[in-house]
């Protein structure tokens, strides 16, 4: 059976308050052996980290969205730092820039980047970046912060641009700085050739899969919640797209996914809540 990461998966959030268990075992059933819950803000990282503290393979991240930009004082960042020291958090996000929606004022979505990238910086974590009608500003911040801690990564891969809508050549260039590209499960939209275009025209070991569940269903079903176990079908148009053979692409995307994380290589998800 192939096993796969969901590399960003809202389960936090409200949509999935009544039947989270099913939500898991249904992950479980389609071959889902980790989901990252990614935080927007302090409180959605506090029901992350609680969430993964219940399930065995879910881990979470803390940071402050572009949206919730505007929210972040000194003692949201302090309690946001504090986080990063459990051992649930395995990266600081969902962080960046987002210039469509405008849901806070630029300068406080640019304030609240920088101040997630030191965070980032001063632990050592990977950055889960979000990028929308932002790419040359995203740029101007995330290009010298990624050159000024590759050292520090040791090789390791310093993010992962979630939900990428880039253009290949866009993707080609964080790859080269060590970032991984996040293939949506919006590629089986008819609409997303461009996202199509770039990942047939990067190499297998610079994608991950993700849902952002409980946005964005796969095209198979369109108008329903979104939810982890349909990360599958991102990884068959992966595979299509990449030439290669299902199980081929599952195997490498599932790699990218642990090395970019550092998830335990035992970790698997269950529909069975941790006791104790």
């Amino acid at each position: 059976m192939i096993e796969l990461v969901d590399t960003h998966a809202h389960l936090q959030e409200r949509e999935f308050g009544g039947d989270i268990v099913e939500v898991i075992g249904r992950a479980a059933a389609a071959g889902v052996v980790a989901i990252v819950a990614p935080a927007v803000d302090l409180p959605s990282a506090k029901r992350g980290i609680a969430l993964a503290r219940r399930f065995d393979g879910v881990f979470a991240t803390a940071g402050y969205h572009p949206h919730e930009a505007a929210r972040l004082d000194t003692a949201a960042l302090d309690e946001t730092e504090a986080l990063l020291r459990e051992p649930e958090v395995v990266a600081v996000g969902e962080i960046g820039l987002d210039f469509y929606r405008m849901h806070s004022p630029r300068q406080a979505q640019v304030d609240a980047f920088e101040a997630m990238l030191g965070l980032a910086e001063r632990h050592s974590l990977p950055v889960v970046a979000h990028c929308r009608d932002a790419w040359a500003e995203l740029g101007s911040h995330l290009i010298p912060w990624a050159r000024r801690v590759q050292g520090a990564f040791a090789g390791r891969p310093l993010g992962v641009l979630h939900y990428f809508s880039g253009s290949p050549e866009e993707a080609l260039r964080y790859l080269e700085l060590g970032f991984l590209v996040s293939v949506h499960t919006s590629v089986t939209h008819p609409k997303s050739a461009r996202l199509r275009e770039a990942v047939a025209a990067l190499p297998l070991e610079a994608l991950v899969v993700e849902t952002d569940s409980p946005y964005g269903a796969p095209q198979a079903f369109r108008g329903k919640r979104n939810e982890p176990a349909y990360v599958a079908e991102a990884a068959q148009r992966v595979a299509e797209l990449q030439g290669v053979a299902l199980e081929e692409a599952a195997a490498a995307m599932t790699e990218n996914a642990r090395r970019l994380f550092q998830l335990p290589i035992r970790a698997r998800i269950a529909a069975v809540e941790t006791q104790g």
